[in-house]
C-alpha cells in the first residue's frame, strides 16, 4: 500500500514539474522589456517571431491624451525612419506595430521616442 502511495506521489510531482517547465516555453517565444523614460512616461517593447520575420510592438504611455511624440525603430543599427504618433484616450499612450526582417544571429531592436514639447525621451531595447 505504501509503495502504491509513493508511486502516485512521484507521478503527481513529476507531472507537476513537467507542466511547470513546459508552460512558459509553450506560451510563446516573445521577448518583452519595459522601462521608464526620462520623465513620468513608461515604455514597453515586445519582439516575437512571425512567419520567418519579427513582429515588433512598441508602446509609450505618458498618461496624457493628445501629446505628440517622434519615434523611430532601429534594427541592428539601421533606422527605419522617424515617425510621429499622438497619445490616445483612454490611457494616454500610443502603440506601434511593425514587421521586420529576421536576420541570422541576434537581432537588436531599439525603440526611441521623444516628446518635442517636453524633451522627455524613451529608449527601449530588445535582443532577439
Amino acid at each position: 500500500m505504501s509503495n502504491t502511495i509513493a508511486r502516485i506521489t512521484l507521478a503527481v510531482l513529476t507531472s507537476a514539474s513537467l507542466m511547470t517547465l513546459a508552460g512558459p516555453a509553450q506560451a510563446n517565444d516573445d521577448v518583452t522589456r519595459r522601462g521608464s523614460c526620462t520623465g513620468a512616461s513608461d515604455w514597453k517593447l515586445r519582439v516575437g517571431p512571425d512567419n520567418g520575420s519579427l513582429q515588433v510592438e512598441g508602446e509609450v504611455d505618458s498618461n496624457h491624451v493628445g501629446q505628440t511624440w517622434r519615434w523611430q525603430l532601429v534594427h541592428n543599427g539601421v533606422k527605419s525612419g522617424i515617425h510621429t504618433a499622438v497619445t490616445q484616450a483612454p490611457s494616454g499612450s500610443f502603440e506601434i506595430r511593425r514587421v521586420l526582417a529576421n536576420f541570422a544571429g541576434t537581432d537588436t531592436i531599439t525603440l526611441r521616442a521623444t516628446n518635442p514639447q517636453t524633451g522627455e525621451q524613451c529608449v527601449g531595447r530588445v535582443l532577439f
